[in-house]
């Protein structure tokens, strides 16, 4: 058979046999010194060039080649080249070694659970608890909750060699065997984000409004929160308010894993419009302003509890359901379940922390130096607000209760200017700081965009559905 080949082999001729043997040389060098393109750097697996992959070479324009040649044989062609006598250093091709693929198993964190009873399910050892923990030096392990995953992998000795906590979809440690231990891994991934738009209309509450066109309870609860210093979403909603929010969502391998920030939104009410757009400055603190750089926040909430209803307003004469006679009452009272926590409106020191009569258990706070509030008929205090005690705004400074004069359990609310009560629920609230103006141009260049995207996307969904009702 030998013979047949090289019968076949002589058939050609002879120049055609040097450039066979070397454009096959000049292939193998290429291949030996070109990269790969997708080369995955990880410790499990390394991906290699498939021969579709391989950079493409490019042959030459055939040789002139002269009438005459040297008498050359198939065998000659396929020698090393000879340079003074002495022939050239043939490369030797070491060939890539694959690491060995990773097998895992995994085991989900039970009630219960500790890293002795989940090695005893995987059939190790004492001795291998008491390795991985000496490595263990952050304690990650003795904190392993329900539902986690812990992923184990055993050598061909059967032997642990990897344990890998997934702690969450985007964090897990890895512990990697060193032949006296294990060495401690932290592998984080980077979620794609892209954002979403949404907007709808309100025919019976913000809630069930933002649910119908698609905003999750968290984001319903943070639009609310943005939006709040302006809006009393208990008592200011309309039929017909409107609505439209661009916010961040996290995909992970083409799923999505979570929502981020609320990046820029409006609010129609009574027909008055909000936007509001999130802004990190450069000292890296976030909080939501106005398109021109005013502060969404205002120094003061305009409601320090969340309460089912509002039992009584600031008037200035009401008949006293207790005493029994006419007399005026200068605040707000927010009816709510025994135990609702009550909230500093404002930053501020407590001035007092006791009982007052028939306010009961009451907490009185100095805003700067002319305001002050006052929160009366608590239940209880927060311990660790006292007399003297320096809070911020939105702090749980007690609960609500019924102690003094009240017929069922409520906060009572005052808001004093220089000494004279005002109405909480109308009095004008200064707002916090705006934007410094040395950073009001950096503001504008970053918010301008998310602000053009937020009405671009409303024009495009009226366009949408513009469209689908003349095809309908």
């Amino acid at each position: 058979m030998s013979k047949q080949i090289f019968k076949k082999v002589k058939r050609f001729p002879k120049v055609h046999l040097a450039l066979a043997g070397t454009l096959t040389a000049a292939s193998v060098f290429i291949a030996t010194i070109l990269p790969s393109q997708d080369v995955e750097a990880t410790r499990s697996q390394v991906q290699l060039i498939s021969p579709t992959e391989t950079a493409a070479v490019v042959v030459p324009e055939p040789l002139q080649v002269p009438a005459e040649l040297p008498q050359t044989t198939a065998t000659d062609a396929l020698q090393p080249e000879v340079i003074n006598n002495e022939p050239a250093a043939v490369v030797e091709v070491e060939p890539v070694a694959q690491e060995p693929q990773v097998n895992w198993s995994q085991f989900e964190v039970r009630s219960g659970d500790n890293l002795t009873k989940i090695f005893k399910r995987a059939g190790l050892t004492p001795r291998d608890v008491y390795q991985v923990s000496q490595s263990d030096n952050e304690k990650l392990l003795t904190r392993i909750r329900p539902g986690q995953t812990l992923e184990l992998a055993l050598n061909a000795s059967g032997e642990l060699d990897r344990l890998r906590l997934v702690k969450n979809k985007l964090e897990s440690v890895v512990f990697i065997a060193n032949g006296e231990g294990f060495d401690l891994e932290t592998i984080a991934r980077t979620p794609e984000i892209r954002t979403q738009f949404v907007s709808g209309d309100i025919q019976n509450s913000l809630y069930l409004g933002a649910q119908r066109a698609g905003l999750s309870d968290a984001k319903i609860m943070e639009l609310a929160q943005i939006f709040g210093w302006d809006i009393d979403f208990a008592l200011d909603i309309r039929k017909g308010d409107q609505f439209r929010v661009l916010y961040e969502e996290k995909y992970l391998d083409g799923k999505k894993i979570g929502e981020g920030n609320i990046l820029a939104a409006e609010f129609t009410n009574n027909g008055d419009t909000f936007a509001a757009v999130r802004y990190t400055d450069s000292n890296g603190d976030t909080n939501y302003y106005t398109p021109d750089g005013r502060s969404m926040r205002k120094a003061f909430l305009r409601s320090p509890v969340d309460f089912r209803r509002i039992s009584s307003g600031f008037k200035r004469e009401r008949y006293h359901p207790v005493l029994g006679v006419k007399r005026p009452h200068r605040g707000t009272d927010y009816a709510a379940k025994t135990g609702t926590p009550i909230k500093a409106s404002g930053d501020g020191k407590v001035i007092w922390r006791g009982t007052k009569g028939g306010y009961g258990k009451t907490i009185i706070l100095q805003h700067g130096g002319n305001i002050t509030t006052l929160y009366a008929h608590l239940s209880k205090y927060n311990a660790k607000v006292t007399s003297g005690s320096r809070v911020k705004q939105g702090q749980t400074i007690g609960y609500v209760g019924m102690t003094g004069t009240a017929t069922g359990p409520h906060l009572h609310y005052e808001f004093r200017v220089n000494g004279v009560h005002k109405n909480p629920m109308t009095v004008k609230l200064p707002d916090a700081q705006p934007i410094d103006k040395k950073e009001l141009a950096r503001f504008k260049a970053d918010t301008s965009q998310l602000i053009a995207e937020l009405q671009m996307k409303a024009v495009e969904q009226l366009a949408e559905a513009g469209s689908g009702s003349n095809n309908g």
